[in-house]
């Protein structure tokens, strides 16, 4: 099941990828970034939709980089939409910017430090757009019938959940790949977020690190689980980006990675004679 902002896109087995830089650094790298999702989700049949904030509001340091803001962020990606006719979707911090941000976005996404703001939620909901709530690092996959009960409640019909890991630990996060299963029984999309599961959430001091490495293990291990689609955060340059590079994963390695998903995705979608246990 796929909100049905992607209801356009047919393809015989799609595999939903959100993917963009973490933050809208500035025009020009934001657009190459999505112009060269395009060209590689186009040509693996992968459903994109292009993602990247105007505002990183939850970042750990008062100094560090937060993006260009709502109305400069909203202008750069209706640019993007509208020139490259992609579906965007940006994350929202403010019951107040919902209204704004479905004037440009296709989907809202719901940050995971914030997935229990009833008052966000609700006016994401009455947008009428569809929502991406990210599942805090701080909940058991069973919390989210709550979640999903209050984007519901406020009138959403078309909602996915993102997984991102569970805090274990100090600066550290472990996936548990039963919440993916658990999560599809609640009625909505699961989508597996393959790098910030690799984040250690203020593992720098004032920024937070992250081991990328294992990001494609994770993502490869998500769709075997059953997720619905991936999230990746990408750059040209990680070690250059400006919010969340060192679990990024460089934009010249996601055609392998890409392909390697949609095989695995190909497989689980092949009939074998193996009753379910």
């Amino acid at each position: 099941m796929f909100p049905s902002v992607l209801n356009n896109i047919k393809y015989n087995k799609p595999l939903l990828l959100i993917s963009g830089p973490c933050v809208i650094e500035d025009d020009e790298i934001t657009f190459e970034i999505a112009s060269r999702l395009k060209q590689i989700t186009s040509e693996l049949h992968i459903a994109f939709i292009f993602k990247a904030s105007f505002d990183k509001a939850n970042r750990s340091s008062i100094h560090s980089f937060r993006g260009p803001g709502l109305t400069k962020g909203l202008a750069t990606l209706k640019h993007i939409k509208e020139s490259l006719n992609l579906k965007v979707i940006s994350d929202i911090h403010y019951p107040e910017q919902a209204r704004a941000a479905a004037e440009v976005l296709d989907m809202i996404q719901i940050p995971a430090f914030l997935c229990r703001q009833t008052d966000l939620i609700c006016a994401a909901a009455r947008t009428g757009k569809p929502l991406n709530i990210k599942k805090g690092q701080f909940l058991s996959p069973f919390e989210c019938s709550n979640i999903i009960e209050k984007a519901r409640s406020c009138g959403c019909t078309d909602l996915s959940i993102t997984e991102r890991g569970t805090t274990f630990g100090y600066n550290n996060l472990v996936v548990d790949f039963r919440s993916i299963e658990i999560i599809k029984e609640m009625g909505v999309s699961v989508i597996f977020d393959a790098t910030h599961s690799v984040q250690l959430p203020g593992g720098g001091g004032d920024i937070s690190s992250g081991e990328r490495r294992f990001a494609p293990s994770l993502a490869k291990a998500s769709v075997a689980a059953g997720a619905d689609g991936i999230f990746i955060e990408t750059h040209p340059d990680p070690a250059r980006a400006l919010c969340d590079g060192p679990n990024s994963i460089p934009l010249d390695t996601m055609p392998y990675l890409l392909s390697t998903l949609v095989r695995i995705r190909e497989a689980l979608e092949t009939p074998i004679d193996n009753p379910t246990p």
